[in-house]
């Protein structure tokens, strides 16, 4: 009941309502800015600057006039192409030493370039370093797998794969692990 009473309102004298906001002065728009064709037009129309542009301007033109441009293209280098480095043309050395199996798919490598380890290689190394430093010094590694003297020393400064260091707690009432 209460839909069909606002129904009734909603809908009363709408046609009448519809046509006194179609009557309605409307509000009027901002002009619009002229375009570049409305500057043209304009200056078409205005015989005295069409004139100014046709003019010539003899100052300007002796000037132009006594510009010399000279251009010359240089000389034609012969550039060379960098050929790409294919496999056979790096120096490889044969691997010494090599995982048994097959873990980790190492095993299909025969050789490496000469200045780079493989993982087993870099392990072994390491460990013998670790083991007796006096007799595998970083100018025997390097010798020993063809590789760069600096490469070899920061190897072993750097890279320690086996020292496990275990920070002790700030506090003395903090468990640790040999504790429990």
């Amino acid at each position: 009941m209460g839909a069909r009473v606002t129904r009734m309102f909603r809908n009363f004298n709408l046609e009448n309502r519809a046509h006194r906001e179609i009557e309605k002065a409307k509000p009027i728009p901002a002009p619009r800015h002229p375009t570049h064709k409305d500057i043209v037009k304009e200056i078409d129309k205005s015989p005295e600057i069409t004139e100014t542009i046709h003019q010539k301007n003899d100052p300007l033109l002796s000037l132009l006039k006594s510009v010399y441009v000279e251009s010359k293209d240089p000389p034609a280098q012969s550039v060379k192409q960098p050929k790409a480095l294919s496999v056979k043309d790096i120096d490889r050395r044969p691997l010494k030493f090599s995982h048994p199996g097959d873990p980790y798919g190492i095993s299909e490598i025969t050789d490496v370039p000469k200045g780079k380890l493989s993982i087993v290689e870099a392990l072994t190394a390491l460990s013998n370093h670790k083991r007796s430093p006096k007799t595998w010094t970083a100018e025997k590694l390097a010798e020993e797998y063809s590789l760069d003297l600096k490469d070899t020393k920061a190897l072993l400064e750097f890279f320690i794969p086996f020292e496990v260091k275990i920070i002790p707690p700030k506090t003395a009432d903090t468990k640790r692990i040999k504790d429990t």
